[in-house]
């Protein structure tokens, strides 16, 4: 069917008898636009995850403007397609995705990257630090704070413009330092700029 409308010709006669052609092209690269707004992923379990679920309860999780489209591409890959950036951008840059307590790891598709190949690797993790005195509330704590932990990815900064001191959230990547369940020793002394101890 796509090589019929490949050759596709409109023609339409004039009143002066002449008839106007127009030509429609089939675009060089179709699958240019296949690989805009997209993710990859896998889950990190072992176990076989109901597909058909896992497409009702994701689909409904983040409300998507445009939609979303979800393919099982194979060797437990499987492929979102969204339809907006607005909608990808929401998924990558917020919480953790789990399904059945299986951890959902993601990502962008470029568009020469193969669905097969992609790496993913990495996953970030929302950490959150608890009981620091209001004067250590700052980017570079929190950037100090999550190369500690692995890689410093980003911070909350909406909990600590609205008030809610109480802990700091930062982004942190590769956590191979530290085990999930980390908890600083109380022991632990932070060293102050002006030569004191918290």
């Amino acid at each position: 069917m796509e090589e019929v409308l490949a050759d596709l010709r409109i023609e339409e006669e004039e009143e002066s008898g002449e008839a106007e052609l127009w030509e429609i092209e089939q675009e060089e690269n179709p699958t240019e636009q296949s690989s805009n707004f997209c993710l990859v992923g896998c889950f990190l379990t072992a176990t076989v995850i109901n597909f058909q679920s896992m497409c009702m309860v994701m689909a409904n999780l983040r409300h998507p403007l445009g939609g979303v489209t979800i393919i099982d591409i194979g060797e437990k890959r499987i492929l979102f397609r969204f339809y907006c950036e607005v909608d990808r951008d929401r998924v990558v840059k917020g919480s953790l995705w789990t399904f059945n307590n299986h951890c959902l790891i993601l990502s962008i598709l470029k568009e020469e990257d193969n669905l097969l190949e992609v790496s993913l690797n990495h996953v970030e993790f929302w950490v959150q630090i608890h009981n620091l005195p209001l004067c250590l509330y700052s980017k570079t704590i929190a950037q100090q704070f999550g190369d500690f932990i692995g890689s410093f990815v980003d911070y909350d900064t909406k909990a600590i413009t609205a008030g809610l001191r109480n802990f700091m959230r930062i982004i942190v990547q590769d956590m191979e330092k530290v085990s999930v369940q980390f908890v600083c020793p109380k022991e632990v002394k932070i060293y102050r700029w002006d030569g004191t101890f918290l």
